[in-house]
């Protein structure tokens, strides 16, 4: 046990070496998470349990080089978690991340409060937020769009199967077949303004998708878009909720405030303005 604990111990102290002094800031788990993948030996269990044979070291290593390149580690393992699901990802399509969990979940919080609940995702791309809503709101009608084609052929992998209407075009005038009749609309529009490009993090600016990343030069065209469709896609008292940047905490709800009522801003786990929330009058 103790040759096995070194073997597998050595190569993720290497690898974790490597990665840190490529920049990467989850160094330890990104590299814990690609010797899992090239074994098949959970992360929790890699030191007692991996012992990789040569094959799998330069399939690791290989991938160490590639992640230490900025590589997205999900480009690398083909997959991303998301609340209680596995998307399919990799290139040509936005890496779901954690804080958009919060988002899906205050969707799926408000659709469990309804009878058959009608949600439309707007900028769809791998699906994250439809799939995670189908797989807990089992009673909910889901509809989502995406624009950039070969995001919308991940989100055709992703949803596959199940029941989801999943429709390639411009969320401006999406889902005309459905106006006035939808409960929820929740979207992580594009959001970062043209002139941030440096300081955005190699692996987004440079892997994900252009069309998933830059909204202008406030970061808040795609809101503006996003308001307007929402407005007419919902029934009254239909709600709501995209997120945002974590410096847009107060200009994103702006958008909102001068018809929809109920306007909020919401937090993410770091406690960072993350998105917003807001209410079609009833009357």
């Amino acid at each position: 046990m103790s040759a096995v604990r070194t073997q597998a111990e050595r190569l993720l102290a290497e690898a974790t070496g490597i990665l840190e002094a490529a920049g990467v800031e989850s160094a330890r788990h990104d590299a814990e998470s690609l010797l899992s993948h090239v074994t098949g030996i959970p992360r929790m269990s890699l030191v007692t349990r991996a012992r990789p044979d040569g094959i799998q070291k330069d399939a690791f290593l290989k991938l160490i080089e590639a992640r230490a390149s900025r590589i997205p580690l999900q480009h690398l393992t083909g997959s991303a978690a998301f609340r209680y699901v596995d998307l399919e990802v990799g290139p040509g399509v936005f890496v779901p991340r954690p804080e958009t969990e919060m988002l899906a979940g205050w969707a799926i919080d408000h659709a469990k409060t309804l009878t058959d609940p009608v949600v439309v995702e707007l900028c769809a791309g791998s699906g994250a937020i439809s799939l995670s809503v189908v797989h807990e709101v089992p009673s909910a009608r889901v509809h989502a769009v995406e624009l950039d084609e070969p995001a919308y052929e991940w989100a055709q992998r992703n949803l596959d199967g199940t029941g989801v209407d999943l429709r390639l075009g411009d969320m401006a005038d999406a889902f005309s077949d459905l106006d006035g009749t939808v409960d929820i609309v929740v979207a992580n529009p594009p959001y970062i303004p043209l002139d941030a490009w440096e300081s955005v993090a190699p692996e987004v600016r440079d892997h994900d998708p252009s069309l998933a990343l830059w909204s202008g030069d406030d970061g808040l065209d795609a809101m503006r878009v996003l308001e307007q469709t929402a407005w007419r896609l919902l029934k009254p008292g239909g709600v709501v909720g995209a997120e945002h940047a974590d410096a847009q905490g107060e200009s994103a709800p702006e958008v909102f405030v001068p018809r929809w009522t109920s306007v909020r801003d919401n937090l993410d786990l770091a406690r960072r303005p993350r998105f917003v929330t807001a209410t079609k009058p009833a009357n």
